[in-house]
Parts: structure tokens; C-alpha cells; sequence
């Protein structure tokens, strides 16, 4: 089974300052109402600690491995429950000029495994819930710096 989600947000800034907030890892705990912390700096190859917290106060501490981080473009990660195939998510944000000076930032995520068909709800309503806060929080932050 697999299901995807996207969220999409335009900001008022050019890429190099939505790419300058969003890699600032150590700072999210001060903005971000959904990834509340990263376990060190992420390296593509490598695994890094991240708690989520979703909007209805869930908490999970996911190790991902990071999959790229290419400047000024994207981060991606993949992350699992238990064992691969049970519940797997490979995460996005990327980040593209828009007319006028703005950024494209867009959020997703590809779900994939058995369990599926059981968090229907959790993927699509409260997972994209969070990516509608975490988006509208990064813009606040970015345009707040300008």
C-alpha cells in the first residue's frame, strides 16, 4: 500500500533565506511547532534523531537516514516503524523561486507498508495538519527576518 501527501506554501523571501532557516537545525525548537528537535547536524548516508510532535500532542522520536540534502533545493529523509514494510515514510521539503522574488516551499511525504490502510486518518488529516503549521511557521519565521 502506499499513499502520498503534499502540502505547498509561497514566501515572501528568496530561497537562500528559506534554505538558511530551514537548515538552521538547532534552531527549530525556537519556531517549529511540529519537528521539535534534531539529534545533530543531518549528513546525507547517516541518521539522525528527530521528535515530531503532531497537533493533537502526539510525540515520536524517529532516526531517519537522510537521503540529500542539496542547497538551496532539498532535504530528504526516510524513516520507519519497527522493520521495513510495516509503516515507512520518506519525507521532503523543497524549496523553488517563485515570481516575484518568492519561494515555493513544499512539504510531503511518501507513505508506504502494510499498515496503511489503518492510519488513513493520522496520514491524511493529522500528518497534513502539521504540514500546514510547520509551512505557515517557516514562513513566519523567514519573512520575520527579512
Amino acid at each position: 500500500m502506499k499513499r502520498k501527501i503534499e502540502t505547498t506554501i509561497l514566501i515572501d523571501a528568496p530561497v537562500e533565506a528559506v534554505w538558511s532557516v530551514l537548515t538552521d537545525f538547532s534552531n527549530y525548537p525556537v519556531w517549529s511547532p511540529t519537528i521539535r528537535e534534531f539529534g545533530g547536524i543531518p549528513k546525507v548516508g547517516q541518521r539522525t534523531k528527530v521528535l515530531l510532535q503532531q497537533p493533537d500532542g502526539m510525540r515520536i522520536t524517529m532516526n531517519p537516514v537522510f537521503l540529500k540534502l542539496e542547497t538551496n533545493k532539498e532535504i530528504r529523509w526516510k524513516g520507519k516503524l519497527w522493520i521495513d514494510g510495516i509503516f515507512d515514510g520518506e519525507h521532503y521539503f523543497i524549496v523553488e523561486p517563485a515570481a516575484n522574488g518568492q519561494t515555493r516551499f513544499s512539504q510531503g511525504e511518501l507513505f508506504s507498508g502494510i499498515l496503511i490502510p489503518f492510519l488513513k486518518k493520522m496520514i491524511d488529516v493529522d500528518t497534513k495538519n502539521g504540514f500546514l503549521l510547520f509551512n505557515a511557521a517557516l514562513k513566519a519565521e523567514v519573512e520575520g527576518k527579512l
